[in-house]
Order: C-alpha cells, then sequence, then structure tokens
C-alpha cells in the first residue's frame, strides 16, 4: 500500500482496514493503526520537502562538496595519463630504439587499471554500506581513504626485490580507488535525496560534470610543474621524479579543503524518514511474530496440540492474524523482472558505455599522436615533450568533453534523461562506425575532418550517456537500496573500463603501431549500440517524485 500523494478519506479508510477482529487483537489493531497514520504523515512531510526544497547555503555547501570531489577524482584517474609518460623518461631513458622513454605496456597497463579495479570494489561495498550506516557517514570515510592513499601514491617507490616502483603505485592506486568509488553512489543519492523535483536531474548533472574540470585541471598541473622544473629536466632526466610525485600528490588538496564539510553533513531528512519507515515495518512484523507466539501458548494452555495450531489451515486463523507491511529484501524487489530489468538496464548501459569512454580517454595519447601533436619522444627534450602532450590533452577536452557535460546539465530537465542517453547512443554508434571503417582513410586525407569527428565522438559521450548513466541509478531505485543499486550499476561501468584498458586496449598495437585502432573502434561501436537497446529497459524519472518514479508500494508486501 502506498503512501505517497495519499491525503484523502479513502487513504485513511484503507488504514482501518488493518485492524485486527476480536477483543484480543483490538489493542494491538489500534497500535498498527496508529503506526500506520504516522507512516502517512511521514510521506506527507515527504510531499512538502519536495515542494519546500530551495537553493539556500545548506544546499550550496553540498553542492561544492560533491562538485569538488568529482572534480578530484577525475583529477586522480586521468592524472595518470601524464604520469604514466614521465615514469618512462625516469625509468626507461636510458633503454634503446621504440624501448628509449616509454613505459613498458605491462606496467603502464597496470598502473592505469589499478584505480579501476578499486572503484569497482568500492562502489560495491560503500554503496551497500551508504544503505544500512548511513549516506554522510560512509561519504566521509571514502574521503579520508582517498586523501591517505593520494599521499602514499606520491612517495611510491621500490621497496624490495620483486617489488618494483610500479607494483607498488599500483597497489596504492587500488586503495584510492577504493576510496573514490564511495563518491559514485554516495554522491549521486545524496544529491537526488535533497534536490527538489523540478532541478533534482540538473543538480545531479553538475556536480558530475565537475569530473570534466579535473579531466581538464590533471594536464595544467602537468604544464605547470614541468614548467617549473624546465631547466633542471633538461640538464639531468631524473628530476622528473619530483614532477610526478608533485603531480599525483597535489590530487590530495581538493580533498582535504572540503573534508570538514564534509565531516559535518547530516543525512537527508528523506532517508532520515525512509530508514523510520522501514523500521516501523520491521516492528509490525515483530508484533505480528509476538501475537502469534501469544495465541500459540494460549492454545496449548487449553490443550490443543500445538502441531494441530500450527497446520490450521489459513482460512480459519485469518481471523486473528493481522495485515502487516514487511519491507521487501533486496533480493525480493529485484527478483520481480519489473525491477530487475531497470538494474540491468542501468548497469549493462554503464558498462558499454565505460569500454569506450576509458578505453579512449585512459590512452589519450593515442589521440594526440594520431593528429600529429605529441612530438618525437626520443628526440625532443622531455619537458617539450610533457609541455605539449599536456596542451594536446587540454585541447581534446575542451573541444568536446567539457562542453558536452554542461550542455548535458542544461538540458537534462527539458530533454529527459532516457531521450539523452538515447541520442548519446545512437549518435556514439554513427561517429565509432564511420571513425572505424574509415579511420586510416580519414587521417591520411584530413586530420582536421579526423578531429572533427573525434570532438563529435567526445561531445556525445558527455551530452549523453556519460552523465545520463550517473544520473538515473540515483533516481530509480527506492531509498532504501538506491546507494546499493547505483553501486552496482557504477561497478559494472568500471569493469568496462577494465575491459577496456586489460583487454581491448592490449591489442592496440597488433599489427604494428596502432594498427589495430581502427577495429577496437568497431568493436566500441557493437557497445554502443548495445547501450542504446538497454535503455529501453529505464523508465524517464523526469519532473517525477523519488516514491512516484519508484512506487514505493512495491517496497512491501
Amino acid at each position: 500500500m502506498s503512501f505517497h500523494n495519499s491525503s484523502s478519506a479513502a487513504d485513511i479508510s484503507e488504514i482501518e482496514k488493518s485492524r485486527f477482529v476480536g477483543d484480543a487483537g483490538a489493542t494491538s489493531g489500534l497500535d498498527m493503526d496508529m503506526r500506520d497514520r504516522e507512516l502517512l504523515q511521514r510521506q506527507r512531510e515527504l510531499e512538502d520537502l519536495d515542494s519546500s526544497t530551495k537553493t539556500n547555503w545548506e544546499m550550496i555547501k553540498k553542492l561544492t562538496v560533491c562538485g569538488v570531489a568529482f572534480l578530484n577524482d577525475a583529477y586522480d584517474m586521468f592524472a595518470i595519463n601524464i604520469v604514466a609518460m614521465i615514469l618512462g623518461f625516469v625509468y626507461y631513458h636510458d633503454a634503446t630504439g621504440s624501448a628509449q622513454n616509454t613505459v613498458p605496456k605491462k606496467w603502464d597497463t597496470l598502473i592505469k587499471i589499478a584505480v579501476q579495479i578499486g572503484c569497482l570494489l568500492g562502489q560495491l561495498i560503500m554503496g551497500r554500506l551508504g544503505d544500512k550506516v548511513g549516506r554522510t557517514t560512509v561519504y566521509s570515510a571514502g574521503l579520508m581513504i582517498a586523501i591517505v592513499t593520494t599521499i602514499a601514491s606520491a612517495f611510491s617507490s621500490s621497496m624490495v626485490k620483486g617489488f618494483n616502483v610500479f607494483i607498488v603505485l599500483f597497489i596504492w592506486r587500488v586503495l584510492l580507488g577504493f576510496g573514490i568509488g564511495s563518491d559514485y553512489p554516495l554522491t549521486a543519492t545524496i544529491v537526488s535525496e535533497y534536490a527538489s523535483v523540478h532541478n533534482r536531474g540538473k543538480l545531479i548533472a553538475a556536480v558530475f560534470s565537475c569530473q570534466g574540470f579535473g579531466n581538464v585541471l590533471a594536464p595544467i598541473v602537468g604544464i605547470i610543474v614541468t614548467a617549473c622544473f624546465k631547466s633542471s629536466i633538461d640538464t639531468d632526466v631524473l628530476n622528473l621524479d619530483y614532477v610526478w610525485r608533485i603531480i599525483i600528490g597535489i590530487g590530495c588538496i581538493p580533498g582535504v579543503a572540503t573534508l570538514y564539510w564534509r565531516l559535518t553533513m547530516e543525512d537527508s531528512k528523506r532517508f532520515q524518514l525512509e530508514t523510520a519507515k522501514a523500521a516501523a515495518a520491521t516492528a509490525d512484523e515483530e508484533m505480528l511474530r509476538e501475537k502469534l507466539l501469544a495465541k500459540q501458548q494460549y492454545a496449548e494452555g487449553r490443550g490443543i496440540e500445538a502441531s494441530s495450531y500450527a497446520h490450521t489451515p489459513v482460512e480459519q486463523t485469518e481471523t486473528f492474524t493481522p495485515t502487516v507491511r514487511r519491507a521487501k529484501t533486496f533480493m525480493q524487489y529485484f527478483s520481480e523482472w519489473r525491477h530487475l530489468k531497470v538494474l540491468l538496464g542501468t548497469s549493462i548501459a554503464w558498462f558499454a558505455l565505460d569500454v569506450a569512454f576509458y578505453g579512449i580517454n585512459l590512452n589519450s595519447s593515442i589521440v594526440i599522436d594520431a593528429i600529429g601533436f605529441s612530438g618525437d619522444i626520443v628526440n625532443d627534450k622531455p619537458s617539450k615533450f610533457i609541455i605539449r602532450n599536456c596542451l594536446g590533452n587540454i585541447i581534446i577536452n575542451m573541444l568536446g568533453s567539457v562542453p558536452g557535460y554542461w550542455i548535458a546539465v542544461f538540458t537534462i530537465e527539458k530533454l529527459g534523461r532516457k531521450k539523452i542517453q538515447l541520442m548519446g547512443f545512437a549518435a556514439l554508434t554513427v561517429l565509432y562506425i564511420v571513425l572505424g571503417f574509415a579511420y586510416h582513410q580519414i587521417l591520411d586525407k584530413s586530420v582536421a575532418g579526423f578531429i572533427v569527428l573525434f570532438t563529435c565522438a567526445q561531445l556525445f559521450q558527455n551530452f549523453g550517456p556519460n552523465v545520463t548513466t550517473f544520473v538515473i541509478p540515483g533516481e530509480v531505485f527506492p531509498t532504501r537500496f538506491r546507494s546499493t543499486a547505483h553501486g552496482i550499476s557504477a561497478a559494472m561501468g568500471k569493469l568496462g573500463a577494465i575491459v577496456a584498458q586489460g583487454g581491448f586496449m592490449q591489442l592496440k598495437d597488433r599489427g604494428g603501431k596502432n594498427a589495430f585502432i581502427d577495429r577496437l573502434l568497431q568493436i566500441f561501436a557493437l557497445f554502443m549500440l548495445v547501450g542504446f537497446f538497454v535503455t529501453f529497459w529505464i523508465p524517464e524519472s523526469k519532473g517525477k517524485t523519488l516514491e512516484e518514479i519508484c512506487d514505493e508500494s512495491e517496497e512491501y508486501y
């Protein structure tokens, strides 16, 4: 029975039907009725909360904390592109041939995939804890883990035989990823539960879009730090050892700056009310057990066999069996196809998107090299090569990535989440087909044409599924499962990133340097097509309250 948007006399009369029959049940029936009325009142409070939510200092503070979290996360994740390039100069400057100044593929893959592995674990574990322990408690713990592990990453070095700097860096970045992973489900649920129905999608998207600034901040910091050490680097390339450590270490500053605010955040009133409602349902069930036990003892006292009472037909006992609401468990709720298909839709769509998103963005040097912007890694001065590649990263992000994020922010409440996701997947399918089947022809005839097509792909990644796959899971699941379900969806995305980096991108040099990139783009097109079709399993959440989207009557039985 749903109490949301229920303030009529019919609702009250429906509640009256839950009273017990008989003298022994009268008092319990009144208790049940009072509890139902309290739940109804809480649902009315939620309606008032939706209608009265306004932007105030408290809201601005929460949005700032959440936005900085994603800026910080993106910086930590994508700074590894620059760090991996610098590590090549530091540890392989004396190699020969094409291996000079280049990190071997196995170590490059290891340090780039580390955060994704940690994120996957963090999203699953911390997402579940967010529903069990509380949003803000777990949110603060995740940030403290990220701060400590970021600092530790900056001091990575060869420890003992068999544990070189790459293995140590991998370990710390897995733990860093665990802290970062908590930000995905908890940021989405926190903003979703605080925002009003009219700007909820815009605010969640805006917070997530700060990721775009983090993508740009990483190469900017790379340029500044490299420029500060320019003369010493060109004199002795080993001075770059300071540069990559500083770039990583700076990643803890935004987290430290917002730690106090995050520690003092409170769980939303919606989450508190939902927790109280679930607790009331549990109390109802406990009261039912006590009632049945008392009746069984009474029957035994009159000489009635307990086994006979236990096998009494339901129709003979229902005159004194109370009607209670039992809160469905996670497994009970998602065992029904109409709910499971939504979780599958959000999870598979995110997986499909991240295969391409991280496959390209964690290997941006491939694109920079394709457009002739990377320079000569062997003959150029190290400082010049690094700064040039950092500039290339900034250009790539500013052309399509950052604008795409903010176009999504300003259109999501008008177009709707589902429409933007379908449009994005459809556009990406076409663009990757074109780029994949005509990759070499386009590059040979027009580098400018390739840049335009690649920019469009970046644009529709973000003005499309990269934003919506984050927003939608924060809205379409019940409050009691929201953080857990969002964490599962996000973890599937990170699984896609791992598959891309650890699997597909290992094939890029098959047949020669970057010779397999065209085939990889064709594979990415197939994943975009999969994402397009599973989006139809997802409901549109635009203009609906969280309780209306999920139909809270389905949470109880």
